[in-house]
């Protein structure tokens, strides 16, 4: 079984080919036979994991087994207590109510690269880290959460996915799960949490 780790850059698209010339994962990653386990959106950035076993993607992507994803997330404005807490209880979006999340504000996290396109930045508008783990994966969730508890997503980058971290990549890097991670992420994988 082959299973890599790929810290996915900014405007890099989570597929192998674009018609429209945009940079794909085949600009970094030239292992044959592998697909992202999930997805990030163009303009989110971080771990992806990709894999050539169809039984460890749908473990790691189908709802039922709620498979933790774990995200740095920078807000506009300093989230309130009120705010993280209505995060932590589940978020009512126009698709249905999201699960409940881990969220806690975090300082500013020192050994994340700066981005390719900056932020947009407002010298009045302070802006604040939160670190947020869903077991669910609508479409743009973490951004469309933040924006309805009235803190708008500035920029996005997961950092874990169940036991697998990022650690040790820069953007744009891949490695091969060893054999330890691969077993710990099947043990994660294999935990049914409804």
């Amino acid at each position: 079984m082959e299973a890599i780790r790929f810290w996915k850059p900014f405007n890099v698209l989570t597929q192998f080919t674009d018609a429209q010339g945009r940079a794909t994962l085949a600009d970094f990653i030239d292992v044959a036979g592998v697909y992202a386990a999930g997805r990030l959106d163009y303009d989110s950035e971080g771990l992806l994991l990709l894999t050539d076993s169809g039984r460890l993607n749908a473990r790691l992507t189908q709802p039922q087994f709620a498979h933790p994803r774990t995200y740095l997330v920078q807000v506009e404005r300093v989230p309130d207590e009120a705010a993280l807490e209505y995060l932590r209880r589940g978020v009512e979006l126009n698709d249905g109510r999201t699960r409940p999340a881990k969220a806690e504000l975090i300082a500013v996290p020192l050994d994340l690269p700066e981005r390719s396109v900056p932020i947009r930045f407002r010298k009045q508008v302070p802006t604040a880290w939160l670190r947020l783990t869903l077991t669910e994966g609508k479409n743009r969730q973490v951004r469309r959460m933040t924006a309805a508890v009235g803190y708008p997503t500035l920029r996005l980058v997961r950092e874990a996915i169940g036991p697998v971290t990022l650690d040790g990549l820069q953007p744009g890097e891949w490695q091969r799960l060893t054999e330890r991670e691969l077993a710990a992420l099947w043990d994660s994988a294999r935990q049914r949490r409804d």
